[in-house]
C-alpha cells in the first residue's frame, strides 16, 4: 500500500475508519484504537487485492449527518433609525409552510413599548418582504426609544392569510436625541433672596464660568426689559435706586395699605394677628447637543460642551420675553447650525411675599 494511501487513512476521523473496517469484514474493529484500525484496514486491503481504491471508499460512505437547524429570529438595534435582523429555518418547517400554501417570507415588526405579554400598540404593525432565500436583513425602525418585536413568517398565496414561524426577544431601539432623563444639579438657593448679577448660580460647568446664567438670560432679554411682575418686579426694584416713591411699591402685607393696618377692622371685636407668606419662581433649561469639537455659543456667548458634544444650561425664567440664538460652529470653522428659540412668561397674579417681610397682619 503506498505512502499516500496510508496518509489518507490516519486523516479520516475513527468513525469513518470503522465504517470502512466494517465493509472490509475486520473483526472486532468497534474496540480498536486508530492506530490499530488503520493498520489493521491496510493490511486487509492488501490481502484482498480487490482493487478499491480509497476515493471509492469515500464516494460509498454516507455523508455524516448534520444537525438540524432551529427555526429562530433574532432582532438586533444596530442605531436609532435601523436594526439587523437574522434568522435560521428548519427544513421541517419551511416544507409544512409551503405544503399550506406559503408564498412570500415576511418580517412582522410591532411597537411593545409598556406592554407584555405578546401584546402590541395597535396601528404599529409593519410588514417587510424579504427574499425567500435569506437570512439577514436591515430594517428602518419607525420610532426611535421604543420596544420592538419581530415575527418571522409567511404570507399565504391566493385568499391570504398568515403562517406565523418564530417571535424575536424585545429590544429597545436607542433614542435619537439626547436623553432627558439626565443627572441634574440643582442648583441651591433661597427664594427669600431673588437671583441678581451678582448672585453666584452654579452649573454642570461651574469650574469654567459661574456667572453664565445670568449673562445668558441678560443677553436674551436686553431688548425685552420692562418692568414686570412677580420675580422680576423684585429684581427691577431692588435694583432701582431709592425705590421710587418712598417704597409705594412694597410686598403684600407691608406698608401703609397693608392688609389690616387701616381703621377697618378695629371695633369691638378683639383683633388678631397673624404673619403670612409665600414664594414661587421658575427656571428655564436649555439643553442639546453637537459635534464634540465645534464651538457653541448663546446669545453670543460661548457655552462649554462635555465630552460627548451635549450641552445644559440653567437660566432665570422671569416675565417677559427671551430671545436665546444658538448656533455651532465646526472645528474647521466651515459649517454652521442655528437655532433661534424664544419664550415668554407672564404673572397673571401675585400676591406673594418673602418670609423676611412677612408682618403681622391684623383681621
Amino acid at each position: 500500500m503506498s505512502q499516500k494511501t496510508l496518509t489518507s487513512l490516519a486523516m479520516m476521523t475513527l468513525r469513518q475508519l470503522r465504517q470502512i473496517a466494517s465493509d472490509l469484514g475486520v473483526t472486532l474493529y468497534s474496540r480498536k484504537s486508530k492506530e490499530e484500525l488503520v493498520e489493521a484496514i491496510s493490511t486487509r486491503q492488501v490481502e484482498e487485492g480487490e482493487g478499491r481504491s480509497l476515493e471509492r471508499i469515500e464516494a460509498e460512505m454516507a455523508p455524516a449527518p448534520r444537525p438540524a437547524a432551529e427555526t429562530r429570529v433574532v432582532f438586533l438595534p444596530r442605531d436609532p433609525q435601523w436594526a439587523y435582523v437574522f434568522w435560521d429555518i428548519s427544513e421541517d418547517d419551511r416544507s409544512d409552510a409551503l405544503y399550506a400554501g406559503a408564498s412570500q417570507l415576511c418580517l412582522r415588526v410591532a411597537d411593545v413599548t409598556g406592554l407584555a405579554g405578546g401584546s402590541a400598540h395597535p396601528h404599529t404593525l409593519q410588514e417587510v418582504v424579504v427574499d425567500s432565500h435569506a437570512t439577514e436583513w436591515y430594517l428602518p425602525v419607525p420610532l426611535s426609544d421604543r420596544d420592538y418585536r419581530v415575527e418571522l413568517g409567511y404570507r399565504k398565496g391566493g385568499g391570504g392569510g398568515w403562517i406565523s414561524l418564530a417571535f424575536s426577544s424585545v429590544a429597545r431601539v436607542p433614542s435619537l436625541h439626547p436623553s432627558e432623563q439626565i443627572l441634574d444639579q440643582f442648583v441651591p438657593f433661597s427664594l427669600d433672596a431673588f437671583p441678581s448679577a451678582s448672585t453666584s448660580l452654579p452649573t454642570p460647568a461651574e469650574a469654567v464660568d459661574s456667572g453664565l446664567h445670568e449673562r445668558l438670560y441678560q443677553s436674551a432679554t436686553s431688548q425685552w426689559r420692562r418692568l414686570g411682575r412677580g420675580s422680576e418686579a423684585f429684581h427691577e426694584i431692588d435694583a432701582a435706586a431709592g425705590l421710587e416713591g418712598g417704597g409705594e411699591f412694597s410686598a403684600s402685607g407691608a406698608g401703609p395699605w397693608a392688609s389690616g393696618r387701616s381703621a377697618s377692622g378695629i371695633g369691638g371685636v378683639a383683633p388678631r394677628q397673624r404673619s403670612f407668606w409665600l414664594v414661587a419662581d421658575a427656571e428655564l433649561i436649555v439643553y442639546g447637543a453637537t459635534d464634540p469639537a465645534a464651538r457653541l455659543s448663546i446669545g453670543g456667548e460661548e457655552v462649554p460642551l462635555s465630552a460627548d458634544g451635549t450641552f445644559r444650561v440653567q437660566v432665570p425664567f422671569r416675565d417677559g420675553q427671551q430671545l436665546y440664538p444658538i448656533e455651532a460652529v465646526a472645528a474647521d470653522g466651515e459649517q454652521k447650525r442655528s437655532i433661534t428659540m424664544e419664550f415668554r412668561r407672564s404673572t397673571p397674579e401675585d400676591n406673594s411675599n418673602p418670609a423676611s417681610q412677612a408682618v403681622a397682619e391684623w383681621f
